[in-house]
């Protein structure tokens, strides 16, 4: 099971050329591939203030790509309070919990998420 970063997910919907074959292979051969509704909420900020253009809508894009939302749920939040503060973007963080929580392996390019115990695809 993969959970990918947001970027991953605009990456992939963009063609995949910014991604590594290894990457590709991955996320086409997973049996389930999540999108937290946290990657949906940092979209929508960058949209909100124009640092992100999209020609279709963020749940479109996920449902079209048939990855999985995965939704923000209390026992993620409660899991950041035991989070070591090495990464502080709060999207970030969120991801990483939830990586940890659903024993998912995570995909993104961040370097920093490597400060961190879960189990990490790099771009």
């Amino acid at each position: 099971m993969l959970l990918l970063d947001t970027h991953v997910v605009l990456w992939w919907r963009d063609g995949g050329a910014r991604l590594t074959n290894q990457i590709r292979r991955a996320i086409r051969s997973a049996d389930i591939v999540l999108v937290s509704a946290a990657s949906g909420w940092e979209v929508a900020l960058k949209l909100g203030i124009g640092k992100l253009k999209l020609g279709q809508p963020f749940a479109w894009m996920v449902e079209q790509s048939g990855f999985t939302e995965l939704p923000v749920a209390l026992v993620h939040a409660e899991r950041l309070a035991a989070l070591p503060a090495h990464h502080r973007d709060p999207f970030d963080r969120m991801l990483i919990v939830q990586a940890q929580v659903e024993g998912a392996t995570l995909v993104t390019h961040d370097r920093q998420f490597g400060l961190y115990d879960v189990p990490t695809l790099w771009v």
